[in-house]
């Protein structure tokens, strides 16, 4: 049926926790240039802890495997990273459907979204992360009113968030310790765009490892 629940969800956290790793080091490197470096090890250290505490007792909905995730997030990472994915992931909870079709998909990004702009207070144009996830929702947005599916709305959505990544590079900063900098911070990519991108990418692989699942006889 290509609806993805809560076997979905976890896979997605686990795929996380695998990729913040691996870019540990680049997310570290991108903070450095226009943040306080700690972007990468908050990210590792919070996933890891994530995951950790969903071993222990895996929900059985989605809804309880993302606020898992924002709770985790908000009592492990520091920074502003903590504070923003925590709350982008309580209020994707909040509207978080026990099977997501592509309709959920655009509700829960959205969700997130908003959660992200009232703790940051940030919008378009500023070079935050806010930059990967607006055109995120819109690349979903286009699918599901096409009438495709929620694995399909994950591809979109990560691929646009990867293009607003790469968008934030002649950017400059305005918003968040990244704003000190000024004309200095043109030339960099956002780390928090960039930690959204593989955060939606892996969502995406997630959707489509469990249709295929789905569909193995």
């Amino acid at each position: 049926m290509g609806e993805l629940g809560a076997a979905w969800a976890l896979d997605w956290m686990k795929r996380a926790q695998v990729v913040l790793g691996e870019h540990r080091m680049e997310l570290i490197d991108l903070d450095r240039a226009i943040g306080d470096g700690d972007h990468g090890e908050n990210m590792d250290r919070g996933f890891k802890a994530v995951v950790a505490k969903l071993d222990e007792a895996p929900p059985d909905d989605v809804a309880g495997v993302l606020k898992v995730v924002a709770m985790t997030l908000m009592s492990k990472v520091g920074g502003a990273a903590g504070p923003l994915y925590g709350t982008a992931f309580m209020r994707a909870a909040k509207v978080a459907d026990a099977d997501l079709d592509a309709d959920a998909v655009v509700a829960l990004l959205a969700a997130a979204l908003e959660g992200i702009v009232a703790r940051g207070k940030a919008t378009t144009g500023e070079k935050t992360m806010v930059d990967a996830w607006s055109p995120a929702i819109d690349a979903a947005r286009v699918v599901a009113e096409a009438g495709g599916s929620a694995t399909e709305a994950f591809r979109a959505a990560a691929q646009g968030a990867a293009d607003g990544a790469e968008a934030t590079i002649p950017l400059r900063a305005s918003k968040g310790r990244a704003s000190y900098l000024g004309e200095r911070s043109i030339g960099h990519k956002d780390p928090g765009a960039t930690s959204t991108a593989y955060l939606l990418a892996v969502a995406a692989e997630a959707a489509e490892a469990t249709l295929s699942v789905e569909v193995t006889p």
